[in-house]
């Protein structure tokens, strides 16, 4: 629980997708403004882009955090610090990537009793991801809040046609600004 005298949160938006031509950091910058415009929290954007986190280096199991190796254990102390986190992905194939479950099954312990804010973007707006995401969120012992937002890209700007978030997703600020409403009432109240 947070007190008067406490520093403001420290949030973490991880950046889902680190495909080449990705729309994830114009979204993951739009979600940042209007986290910073909603909340007095600290935010820290994510790009998995800069954590080389290689699939299944660690020769432990996560849930007992001895990590082999510094980018591992970097990851580790990232995560630790953050007071709450972000997801920022979009949805492929029905599912999020690789990249992302990757970044979560590095650690365990880290994640545990952290709230999280879930938000997807493609064709579909990326409900299906954003459901099974909250699944391995909660089996890392995360909460997520209840609202995600889902945010449906044009087939336009699935094939790479400029994003100009503030007019595009102007449907879904409001929806944006009580999800992160109920990242920080979950901070208040530490669940």
């Amino acid at each position: 629980m947070l007190t008067p005298e406490s520093d403001p949160p420290a949030v973490l938006v991880i950046m889902g997708s680190v495909r080449a031509g990705r729309a994830c950091p114009t979204i993951a910058g739009w979600v940042l403004d209007i986290a910073r415009a909603s909340s007095a929290m600290s935010y820290e954007l994510i790009d998995l882009r800069d954590w080389a986190l290689p699939m299944d280096d660690e020769p432990g199991i996560p849930a007992r955090g001895v990590y082999a190796n510094g980018h591992t254990r970097a990851w580790s102390e990232k995560i630790a610090h953050a007071d709450a986190v972000v997801f920022v992905t979009p949805q492929y194939n029905w599912g999020y990537p690789a990249v992302l479950k990757n970044a979560i099954d590095h650690l365990y312990k880290e994640w545990h009793g952290k709230p999280a804010m879930i938000v997807t973007y493609g064709g579909h707006g990326g409900t299906k991801c954003a459901a099974q995401l909250q699944q391995i969120a909660e089996a890392v012992k995360l909460h997520p809040v209840a609202t995600m937002p889902a945010i449906t890209l044009t087939e336009a700007m699935i094939g790479g046609s400029a994003i100009e978030p503030q007019a595009d997703f102007a449907v879904h600020v409001e929806e944006m600004r009580k999800a992160f409403a109920e990242l920080s009432g979950a901070l208040q109240t530490g669940s």
